[in-house]
């Protein structure tokens, strides 16, 4: 290596070691900003937004919030997508019995288990099937729960939905680091593309649309 090639490399180790930090902190922060959260000591229900892949995750966290009091009942949407295929059942369950499945295993009890039959198929649909069942059941206060990097777009959603309504709304995501990535970690994971980078497609479009 001559003495003038030295100096070069050096300072394109540099540069590269540079852009290796800002996109550490730049990749963190924006996963770190699509984590919202507005939590709410009781509510009449517990809703469990349609997570597909991430519903263990997402009825986990309902019934722990169900075991601290927060609300005796709990609701669950149908997105109308089926999982694996189950030997038990011979079939390959919906989404939401499964997540209804991870309930009962949780200790939730059958008849504090709500189901809405009518598929929904994004954020906005469930937002508004919520502001209807608000007005059937009548709900006066909902906390929802979903997963972390969908949260704010979903709180944007609600807010919209449910403006100028008496119910109250809160939300309580789950923390990644389970069914998805960390915010430090998150562009060494697949899951973690489709979740973070996407997501602000989504944001994106959401706002321009609704």
């Amino acid at each position: 290596m001559s003495l003038r090639a030295a100096p070069r490399r050096f300072k394109a180790l540099m540069i590269i070691l540079l852009f290796a930090v800002l996109w550490f902190f730049l990749a963190r922060f924006a996963a770190a900003q699509l984590i919202v959260t507005a939590p709410l000591d009781h509510a009449d229900a517990i809703v469990v937004l349609s997570g597909s892949a991430t519903y263990a995750e997402r009825a986990h966290k309902a019934a722990e919030l169900y075991h601290a009091g927060v609300a005796r009942k709990i609701i669950l949407t149908n997105d109308n997508r089926q999982g694996g295929w189950s030997k038990t059942e011979e079939r390959n369950p919906y989404f939401y019995e499964r997540a209804r499945a991870e309930l009962l295993r949780a200790g939730v009890a059958s008849g504090d288990i709500v189901v809405l039959p009518k598929p929904v198929y994004s954020t906005h649909d469930e937002a508004v099937l919520l502001r209807q069942q608000s007005e059937t059941l009548p709900l006066r206060s909902m906390i929802v729960v979903t997963s972390a990097y969908h949260s704010r777009r979903a709180r944007w959603m609600l807010d919209r939905i449910f403006s100028g309504t008496q119910t109250k709304i809160g939300l309580d995501p789950v923390l990644p680091g389970q069914q998805t990535p960390k915010p430090a970690t998150w562009w060494l994971h697949l899951q973690g593309w489709e979740d973070v980078p996407l997501e602000y497609v989504k944001i994106i479009y959401y706002r321009c649309r609704y």
